[in-house]
């Protein structure tokens, strides 16, 4: 059975405050990390469908009310994909991808240099 994304990544960061090998912390973080940038996606997703009918004042309104402004020079697309990931990074699961980072950090493990996804 697949497991959404906040649902994985909440698991993966109770996983990961059980264990401190390296290997296996290496291997949660992966899997949360994939499991993010679906998180993100399926926000993304949402959040394009949510906007598609609103004027340019009503998304920039509503990029107001999340702390988002939309900025000169940036396109719609640029403010809507700010707004939603803004709105992913007040996530639960990406609070959780972030702990896990952190977790995964204590012990000199992290992603940086590898190609996922």
């Amino acid at each position: 059975m697949e497991m959404n994304p906040t649902t994985l990544l909440l698991d993966l960061v109770a996983q990961a405050h059980r264990v401190s090998d390296p290997g296996t912390l290496h291997d949660l973080l992966s899997s949360g990390h994939r499991a993010w940038c679906e998180g993100v996606a399926d926000v993304q997703a949402s959040v394009d469908r949510e906007t598609a009918s609103l004027s340019d004042v009503q998304v920039a309104e509503r990029c107001a009310a999340a702390d988002v402004p939309w900025e000169e020079g940036m396109t719609r697309k640029e403010a809507v994909s700010a707004l939603a990931f803004a709105t992913w990074d007040a996530t639960p699961a990406a609070m959780a991808y972030t702990e896990l980072e952190e977790r995964a950090a204590r012990f000199g493990v992290c992603l940086l240099g590898e190609d996922l996804l």
